[in-house]
C-alpha cells in the first residue's frame, strides 16, 4: 500500500484518538487541498496492510481508524482491509474522499463499494477553497457531508453523522 504518512494520535479526523492513514495518490487535484503532497500516486512510501495494523493496534487508547489522503478509495482493496482489521479490533472506521457517496454507491468498481459498506462515517465531496470553512468539525469547505453510512445505505438516502 503507499501512503504519505499516518498520525498516531489524531483528534481532528474524526472524534477521539484516530490512527489516520494518508494514502498516497489523489486524481482530484482539489485548489487549495490541505494536503497536495499526496496527489502524485508514485510519491510517498510503501507499507504492508500489515505494518500499518500493527501500529494502529500498538496504541490501546486509539477509538478509530481515518483512512485520509490522498484519496482512499483510489486505492480500495488495501484501504478494505485495513477497514475490516480496524472493525475486528473493535475500532471505529471514517473515510474522507472526493466522491460523492451517491457515486460510490451507484458507480463505485465493486472493490469500492465494498470499502463504502466498511466505512462508518463518510466525509464526502471534493474540497472547494470558495466554500473553504474552519468553523465546521472534520472538513475543510461547507459543500463536505458528514456521513452516517450504514444508515444511509439502509435508508438509500444520505443521513448526516450525528455524534
Amino acid at each position: 500500500m503507499r501512503i504519505a504518512g499516518t498520525v498516531q494520535d489524531s483528534i481532528v479526523d474524526g472524534p477521539g484518538f484516530r490512527f489516520t492513514v494518508f494514502t498516497q495518490g489523489c486524481s482530484h487535484h482539489c485548489p487549495g487541498c490541505h494536503n497536495p503532497q499526496t496527489h502524485d500516486p508514485s510519491g510517498g512510501t510503501e507499507h504492508t496492510v500489515e505494518e500499518l495494523l500493527e501500529r494502529m493496534r500498538s496504541n490501546p487508547l486509539t477509538d478509530g481508524l481515518t483512512l485520509s489522503g490522498g484519496e482512499p478509495f483510489e486505492q480500495p482493496e488495501d484501504c478494505l482491509l485495513l477497514a475490516q482489521g480496524a472493525h475486528e479490533s473493535g475500532l471505529n472506521v471514517w473515510s474522507y474522499t472526493g466522491y460523492l457517496f451517491e457515486f460510490l454507491r451507484d458507480q463505485g468498481t465493486e472493490a469500492q463499494k465494498a470499502l463504502l459498506r466498511e466505512v462508518d462515517v463518510l466525509v464526502d465531496g471534493p474540497f472547494l477553497l470558495d466554500q473553504r470553512t474552519l468553523s465546521l468539525p472534520w472538513r475543510g469547505s461547507r459543500n463536505q457531508r458528514v456521513i452516517d453510512v450504514p444508515k444511509s445505505l439502509e435508508n438509500g438516502d444520505v443521513v448526516l453523522f450525528q455524534l
